[in-house]
């Protein structure tokens, strides 16, 4: 694969999930004055990618709601209980019907409230410069996501099963470049987690 400045991008928002280690529908949790799923909406919108589009499963009306007014298709994940791997092949199939001719997907999360869409530029950027099917972001030693992957590997993509999410495939593949994405780093998963948050 060679650079390709115009290489199309799409985003991929998986808020479908039902917080269960939360306590409470992590999408519509409010932090900093917005709720997590309207925060990482806007991110993306503002972001390189397009088409983008959100996968919904659980508080779905509510969740919709949160996302007014953005450039975002809907993609509803009736599976959502399955494991994110659902939500995953539900939202690429989504996007590729959207645009078949996507060059690469940007994979993100609504419980990263401090990514932002430079760091989703950064990855595209990478991405850009040719020659990897997978640029995932890099914090406290590992790679994770938001993370980008070539039309190569939609594929694989869409082989995973229950709880495999995309750090599945990222810690699994050879051709991975790694961009640091300091705030990808908190996530919030846990009451503790959010309270951390506030603090920071």
């Amino acid at each position: 694969m060679t650079g390709n400045d115009t290489a199309k991008i799409g985003g991929l928002l998986l808020a479908a999930g039902g917080s269960s280690r939360l306590g409470q529908p992590k999408q519509l949790v409010r932090f900093d004055g917005k709720t997590l799923i309207r925060r990482a909406g806007e991110m993306l919108a503002a972001s390189v990618c397009d088409p983008i589009v959100v996968v919904l499963g659980a508080e779905l009306e509510e969740s919709r709601r949160e996302l007014e007014g953005l450039d975002i298709s809907v993609c509803v994940n009736e599976s959502w209980n399955v494991g994110i791997s659902s939500s995953i092949k539900s939202g690429l199939r989504h996007l590729v019907g959207i645009e078949p001719d996507l060059d690469a997907i940007v994979i993100a999360l609504c419980d990263q409230p401090y990514v932002t869409s430079a760091d989703i530029g950064s990855l595209a950027a990478e991405f850009r410069r040719g020659g990897l099917s997978i640029v995932a972001s890099g914090y406290d030693g590992v790679s994770g996501v938001p993370a980008l992957f070539s039309k190569e590997m939609f594929d694989q993509l869409l082989t995973l099963e229950g709880d495999e999410g995309a750090r599945f495939l990222v810690r699994r593949s050879g051709n991975v470049a790694t961009v640091a994405v300091d705030g990808a780093a908190f996530d919030i998963d846990t009451p503790d987690d959010l309270a951390k948050g506030f603090v920071k």
